[in-house]
């Protein structure tokens, strides 16, 4: 069944920083290095069931444990954690492999309410803090605890997830995985921090470190064969670079005031055909509150509906050149009241070339440059901004990753839950029933198009053609005894390219006799 992994240290490679400036992410791994190990045996735990297809025995299991909920607030942990579950069984993201997954909500109360702020954690069972105000990585003093916490409950837990109580924008990947219970972003962080715990792959979006682009959804070079060659959309021809290029980014990380506009120039060569500012923005609930422009010219910035307080992250396309020379970005704040709390966090320039030489149409897979900082490195990624490794405001992962998630989570199971042998005391038939992890056609509600199990029993290493596709098969007390082989093949259409042959299952059965005769 389930094979058992212990749960490791969170490597520099699986922490990934949330928005996090390149330099302050080297600096934070660095500083943690030698983090002190504060836990020694597990917080105790409430557990509750919340979306449960199977037997952990065999089933990824992720576990939402509580941090800065007071013991009053049990039922906003348990309200909130349901909701990250109904999330994410529901969203594009992880919808198609909900059934290898349980989800479980574990409770500790706290004594301070929150999460902390400016590196100094309140007393809470995980100690998650914020290094400042800025909403972006939030960080846990006691690791070890989270890991611990997970580790306690054996196969119940593959995963765990510190839920922070904070309802503004943050979090990290790794194991432990931490999130908040934004109402506007948690959701989506969390599917972006999975990303990085259970792929184990890095970002996609410009400005990482160069080391911070690893795993199946990034290629040093677009050589052949790119990585997710069995992916491209042209897969006749050499992978063709889209042509683009970043002249400005800055996580700025400022706060706004009315004395001075935030501002930032730029270069352009003029040889591009179209432009891109994406920027994100906290403390700015209204369009009245700021205004942006290129240029002197104001490009009628509005808000997110509904965003409050709370950072968002917009992109300004343009489809129009920028002329060659200098040119510059301008945020102004409009609304007094909100000194100190509108923070201009991030800015990325982009410029693309034509239709031709950029293709931006959703679903194309080649080869996208992505820019490292500050060495200027460029890496590749399979898709524009299909992914939610690149936006944490997409809904889904490109096919690369969302194919590195099914066999990621399939390496780790077994498709055959588990084989059952009765009686039928009429005819002294042996009854042998197969339980199999409840996708393709076993899936509950609406079927996936694209899936299918081909179940093959061979006895003595023969195949029994009248038990192909059958998961209940009748044999008769006369041919009863022998090893009966359970061949189960899954396919889907989201699996292109199975490695490890993890999209295949085998059980062995043995029958001493006729039924009767036991």
């Amino acid at each position: 069944m389930k094979i058992s992994t212990a749960i490791l240290l969170a490597s520099a490679s699986a922490l990934l920083k949330v928005g996090a400036e390149p330099s302050a992410w080297s600096t934070y791994l660095d500083s943690r290095s030698t983090m002190t190990v504060l836990a020694e045996s597990p917080p105790p735990l409430e557990v509750s069931p919340l979306i449960v297809s199977g037997d952990p025995k065999n089933r990824i299991d992720i576990v939402f444990f509580s941090d800065g909920y007071l013991s009053s607030e049990k039922p906003k942990f348990l309200s909130d954690a349901m909701a990250f579950a109904k999330d994410i069984t529901t969203n594009n993201t992880f919808h198609s492999v909900q059934p290898l997954m349980n989800f479980w909500a574990a409770f500790t109360p706290s004594k301070e309410s929150g999460v902390g702020r400016g590196g100094q954690p309140l007393d809470t069972v995980f100690q998650l803090y914020r290094d400042g105000t800025e909403l972006r990585g939030v960080w846990s003093n006691d690791y070890e605890k989270g890991r611990v916490a997970c580790s306690s409950l054996g196969a119940q837990c593959d995963y765990p997830v510190l839920a922070g109580n904070d309802p503004l924008y943050g979090g990290s990947g790794g194991i432990p995985t931490i999130i908040t219970a934004s109402p506007l972003n948690g959701h989506q962080i969390l599917r972006h921090e999975l990303g990085h715990s259970i792929l184990g792959v890095g970002e996609e979006y410009d400005g990482q470190p160069y080391n911070g682009y690893f795993g199946i959804n990034a290629a040093k070079t677009n050589a052949n064969p790119i990585p997710w060659a069995h992916w491209l959309t042209d897969p006749a021809s050499e992978p063709r670079t889209q042509r683009s290029v970043m002249p400005y980014q800055n996580y700025a990380w400022a706060l706004m005031n009315m004395t001075t506009p935030w501002q930032a120039t730029f270069v352009s060569s003029g040889t591009f055909t179209r432009h891109l500012l994406r920027f994100s923005l906290s403390g700015l609930p209204a369009k009245t509150d700021m205004k942006l422009e290129l240029d002197g010219v104001d490009l009628n910035w509005e808000p997110k509906p509904d965003v409050g307080m709370d950072r968002w992250f917009y992109d300004m396309y343009r489809d129009m050149p920028l002329e060659a020379g200098k040119h510059q970005v301008k945020f102004t704040l409009k609304n007094m009241e909100l000194e100190g709390d509108a923070q201009m966090c991030s800015l990325e320039v982009l410029e693309f070339g034509n239709a031709d030489e950029f293709i931006a149409k959703l679903g194309y897979v080649g080869a996208f440059p992505t820019y490292s900082m500050p060495e200027n490195r460029t890496t590749y990624r399979p898709t524009n901004e299909d992914c939610l490794m690149r936006q944490v405001t997409t809904s889904t992962y490109c096919p690369v990753c969302l194919e590195g998630l099914w066999t990621t989570l399939l390496g780790r199971l077994s498709l055959i839950d588990n084989v059952t042998e009765t009686c039928e005391p009429q005819t002294s038939s042996t009854i042998l029933n197969a339980t199999l992890i409840p996708v393709a056609q076993f899936r509950s509600g609406t079927k996936i198009p694209g899936e299918s199990y081909t179940i093959q029993w061979l006895k003595n290493g023969k195949v029994v053609a009248g038990f192909t596709n059958q998961t209940v098969v009748k044999i008769p007390k006369a041919d009863a005894s022998g090893n009966y082989t359970l061949d189960v093949k899954f396919s889907s259409a989201e699996i292109r390219l199975d490695r490890n042959r993890v999209t295949e299952g085998q059980l062995v059965h043995t029958i001493t006799g006729a039924c009767n005769e036991k």
